[in-house]
């Protein structure tokens, strides 16, 4: 074996080495990019042909990304008082998906670098925007934003923006087809997150898609990401249990009609964000998505033991219910049972007066642990998962409420299923009290009658 040959087999044995300890170390293995930021054309040039996708996109959490508030509080908390590399190195890395194209040329390269505002490009604030999706040309992981991209060289030359068509002859960029564009590869690279130090993982939403029936092995029962976030549209939440009409107009202005003109508004649950930027209609759409969701259902068969089942079934996410950043995420149950005076005798997952859960509330999460069993708020810091109860696509998880006793007669029972983007107590803490309330949003409610 030559020197040549022996050095590459070398550098294959230390990468296939750290994969086997730190499973995420392997991308060192992966090329990783830069470019000048010269090369990227900003935004509202793109605007300037495709101006109904444009205005999708404007103020979509994607637009969004690098200026949502409480990401910033929360990634910046999250970097106090680290001492452990990995911890830090974990801790730095919400930029790399929040503000990717600072990352790939230059600045922020670090979330600490977001502290200095004044210093990043302004064309970068504008979160994942549209040339640096559409110079992408596939993946070098499914995870952490290891994307590859082919970008051109600014307004003067911008090159091959790619898509899902084959037949665009626009005048100012050169378009190409891109399968990568039309499937949930795309969404997984920056929708599922490992620890980079760890290799925990952290966000799971392109993984849960590929097991679930959603990813169905027919193509024509295949559901990808785009088919449910990218037909929808106000008044047509588009989710798996609602219809998914096709969105027929042009994708530029002269351009060709199409049957289906992909809808860039990048809704998921997040109502309050653009609701603060005054876009009320994605605020509205996230509602309608939240609910269109889940379906609820009360099975009182064991009232004689006091116990009521309440089934909450995933039927419109082709993830889990709640997907993300899920030890952030708040979904729970509250039930309130009154009797027949309306006079409410039993209650639980009601928010107290600051806003905040009680211990006991039947939450649906993700726990992260420090690898020896305890429980830690900062990601950072997750060596492990210790729990995950969440609700799988298709599928329903059976809670258990227990009534106690004393409580007699006729009783009126109400299960709603709530949504908040993230605890009021953790909100409170990163940014003042009372400085920004989350909406909670009811995404189903069962009621029904029961005699104790």
């Amino acid at each position: 074996m030559n020197h040549r040959r022996k050095s590459i087999v070398r550098i294959m044995m230390c990468c296939g080495a750290l994969f086997l300890v730190y499973p995420v170390m392997m991308l060192s293995c992966s090329k990783v990019q830069h470019f000048e930021l010269s090369r990227f054309v900003a935004p509202d040039v793109c605007g300037g042909c495709h101006d109904a996708i444009y205005e999708q996109w404007k103020n979509s959490m994607h637009n969004l990304s690098q200026s949502d508030t409480l990401y910033r509080e929360v990634a910046f908390a999250g970097l106090k008082g680290l001492t452990d590399s990995g911890e830090i190195q974990e801790a730095e890395h919400c930029v790399v998906c929040h503000n990717p194209m600072g990352y790939v040329s230059g600045f922020p390269t670090k979330t600490s670098h977001e502290q200095q505002d004044d210093k990043i490009p302004a064309v970068t604030k504008e979160g994942i925007q549209c040339d640096f999706c559409h110079s992408a040309t596939g993946a070098y992981r499914i995870y952490n934003a290891k994307i590859k991209l082919e970008p051109g060289h600014g307004e003067a030359n911008p090159g091959i923006k790619r898509g899902p068509f084959g037949d665009s002859k626009p005048d100012f960029h050169t378009s190409a087809f891109s399968e990568f564009h039309t499937k949930s590869e795309i969404c997984g690279v920056c929708h599922d997150v490992r620890h980079v130090a760890f290799g925990t993982k952290l966000e799971t939403t392109y993984e849960e898609w590929t097991k679930s029936p959603y990813n169905s092995s027919d193509p024509a029962k295949r559901v990808y990401c785009q088919g449910c976030h990218m037909y929808h549209r106000p008044g047509i939440p588009a989710t798996g249990s609602t219809p998914r009409p096709e969105n027929p107009g042009v994708a530029a202005a002269g351009g060709p009609e199409r049957k289906h003109i992909f809808t860039h508004y990048f809704v998921g649950a997040n109502s309050f964000f653009p609701a603060l930027k005054g876009d009320k209609v994605k605020a509205k759409m996230a509602v309608e998505r939240l609910q269109n969701a889940a379906e609820l259902a009360i099975d009182d068969s064991a009232v004689s033991t006091r116990k009521l089942f309440i089934l909450v079934k995933n039927t419109g996410a082709g993830h889990y219910l709640p997907t993300g950043l899920t030890d952030v995420r708040q979904m729970w149950l509250q039930v309130v049972v009154k009797s027949t005076a309306g006079k409410v005798v039993y209650a639980t997952g009601q928010p107290d007066g600051d806003r905040y859960l009680a211990e006991g509330t039947i939450l649906f999460n993700t726990v992260f642990g420090d690898g020896n069993g305890k429980k830690v708020t900062n990601i950072a810091k997750a060596r492990e998962i210790l729990s995950d109860h969440r609700v799988p696509p298709g599928q329903a998880l059976k809670e258990t409420i227990t009534i106690p006793s004393g409580i007699r007669g006729p009783l009126q029972v109400e299960v709603s299923l709530l949504y908040r983007s993230a605890p009021q107590k953790l909100v409170d803490s990163v940014m003042g009290k009372g400085k920004l309330i989350l909406p909670v949003t009811t995404m189903v409610t069962a009621k029904k009658r029961i005699t104790m």
